[in-house]
């Protein structure tokens, strides 16, 4: 039995190494859903492709038929987005949810980093807190991940940290956000109805490197 997993976004750059990590394996049959599908032939022999709006209802009905896990890394009106999800998977009795926010969302950055985060992204960041809000609240299987800020290092190593927990770490990879995201499809019972913090181990600092 193959476990069915729908990427919602998928054009994404931390999607596009989940997809490269998971496109391989015989276990796994993915569904690729993103606005602008042209951008996704490259996986058309690993992966069914279909093109469509998060916030479309009916596409998201119908992309969700059958699915095992649905691995969310979107970006805009998250909010709304996270409601259609939540919805559309109690509709279609899919349980499995990997959504992706930001470091922040319940203000548990300490110290100047998180002054420097909180001035640098704070207002971005209601859309996101409401979205995970709308998650925890819902019966689903979720696990919330919460990236530091993002590079495109060439490295798949990461520490997490638990809501309730300080954050920590000041930057991570999007290659490394993947590995976790994609180590969550592949033991699907891991970090269960949590809200899981992803930085790069030994990296801590006032504010990014890159800044």
């Amino acid at each position: 039995m193959k476990t069915k997993v729908l990427v919602l976004g998928a054009n994404g750059a931390i999607a596009q190494h989940v997809i490269e990590f998971l496109s391989n394996q015989e276990n796994i049959e993915l569904t690729l859903f993103a606005r602008n599908a042209g951008q996704l032939t490259k996986f058309k022999s690993s992966a069914n492709i279909i093109e469509g709006n998060v916030l479309n209802q009916n596409d998201l009905n119908s992309a969700l038929q059958g699915q095992d896990i649905v691995y969310a890394n979107l970006s805009g009106a998250v909010d709304k987005m996270a409601k259609e999800i939540v919805s559309a998977m109690n509709t279609n009795g899919v349980k499995r949810l990997i959504f992706v926010t930001s470091l922040g969302i319940y203000k548990e950055v300490a110290g100047k980093f998180g002054e420097w985060n909180e001035m640098m992204i704070g207002s971005d960041l209601i859309p996101y807190r409401k979205a995970a809000d709308i998650i925890e609240g819902s019966s689903l299987d979720y696990t919330i991940v919460r990236p530091s800020w993002l590079t495109n290092h060439n490295e798949t190593n990461y520490e997490t940290t638990q809501k309730g927990e300080p954050f920590r770490g000041t930057e991570v990879a999007r290659k490394a956000v993947a590995s976790y995201i994609t180590s969550l499809i592949e033991q699907p019972d891991k970090d269960l109805k949590a809200s899981v913090g992803v930085n790069k181990p030994g990296v801590y600092g006032d504010k990014p490197a890159f800044y």
